[in-house]
């Protein structure tokens, strides 16, 4: 055989090679991967070593999971997103008392700004999410959400899902829960209170009509959950940022603990109104420059666009919203959950100069 029939016959094979894998190819395209497998678990397994751990150690009542009467399901969560040695009990707090099988997502997009992306929320184009014990499946009613919302109000981005963590650490709890749950991931960038109000009202009416439509019932059927950190703090290890306005030691750590409790009690629990929610943003957004930090919580557009679109959802059904906080804890206030032999870890320091809370908040 002369050589360029060889070579003729192997760049044939390698073409036949390459077409038999395009429909995998094309497959994995379709699923949204995991992108912090330390932090969060990938596997079934270490979720259910994960909750067995947390249920031992924390068998105290305001944390530790109860069995909610099945006629009262929370229609909405506010749940944090870190690492989970470190926030452990108030995960399965929350996330326990969702029942529905639709769960949409409000996300923190941490990367807004290198995508360039801002005043308007984001969607994806996955079918599926890697989940640690199946792959999620991402609701139809994404496709139909959209379609009821004009193209002014948001866009679709793989990438910035893609590298972004604050959805995919509630999905291993959502799945331990119910293994076929079904999600919407929304993420929100920078935007003003005002964009912000905007935005819920057309979101919650789309989602009034598109669940309407299917004759799904709040709470029972879907629900929302917003992921959100509260406080980072410390003057330490946020590059080269002080986020320590009340100084990092014992003194430094109650004031922000109170200031916490303040803007938890004053703006998140009880009647849900646009009232509390814009002194949320008061509290957390600088009045000249809402691109900037005044109290350092990562949620501070996620918080308020989610919390409005309940808002407005349950004033068109009339059905008010009361939220009640399900616990607070932070990075250094307790010990962490064991994960070293599970083959996770954590993805940040956590010490006095250095922490972060987490609240859980139950929307019914």
């Amino acid at each position: 055989m002369k050589m360029s029939h060889l070579i003729l016959l192997l760049n044939l094979l390698i073409l036949l090679i390459s077409f038999s894998c395009m429909p995998e190819r094309r497959e994995q395209a379709t699923i949204r991967l995991p992108v912090d497998t330390i932090g969060f678990a990938q596997y079934g397994w270490q979720m259910d070593s994960i909750m067995a751990r947390i249920e031992r150690q924390y068998l105290f009542e305001e944390y530790h999971p109860c069995e909610e009467k099945a006629d009262d399901p929370a229609k909405l969560i506010i749940s944090p997103h870190d690492d989970y040695t470190y926030v452990g009990p108030i995960y399965p707090a929350v996330i326990h008392q969702i029942k529905s099988p639709v769960v949409i997502l409000f996300g923190v997009a941490h990367k807004a700004s290198q995508f360039g992306l801002e005043n308007r929320i984001i969607f994806d184009s996955y079918k599926f999410w890697k989940g640690p014990y199946q792959n999620a499946r991402v609701s139809r009613l994404r496709e139909e959400i959209m379609a009821a919302l004009s193209d002014s109000l948001y866009v679709i981005h793989d990438s910035i899902h893609a590298f972004e963590h604050s959805l995919e650490a509630l999905l291993p709890f959502l799945q331990y829960f119910n293994k076929k749950v079904e999600i919407v991931p929304i993420l929100v960038p920078y935007m003003s209170f005002q964009r912000i109000d905007n935005i819920s009202r057309s979101l919650a009416a789309a989602i009034f009509e598109v669940t309407g439509h299917h004759r799904l019932e709040w709470g029972k059927d879907f629900s929302l959950i917003i992921s959100n950190d509260a406080v980072h703090y410390g003057d330490e290890d946020w590059g080269g940022k002080n986020y320590a306005p009340f100084g990092a030691d014992s003194a430094g750590y109650s004031m922000a603990i109170n200031h916490e409790m303040k803007i938890i009690s004053s703006t998140l629990c009880g009647p849900l109104n646009p009232d509390s929610i814009r002194k949320f943003c008061e509290f957390t957004l600088q009045p000249d420059d809402y691109k900037n930090y005044k109290w350092t919580w990562c949620g501070r557009y996620s918080v308020p666009i989610g919390l409005l679109t309940g808002y407005y959802l349950a004033e068109a059904l009339n059905k008010p919203l009361c939220g009640t906080s399900s616990g607070y804890m932070t990075s250094i206030d307790h010990p962490p959950v064991p994960v070293d032999d599970l083959g996770m870890g954590s993805t940040a320091p956590a010490n006095i100069h250095h922490w972060v809370g987490y609240v859980g908040i139950v929307y019914k």
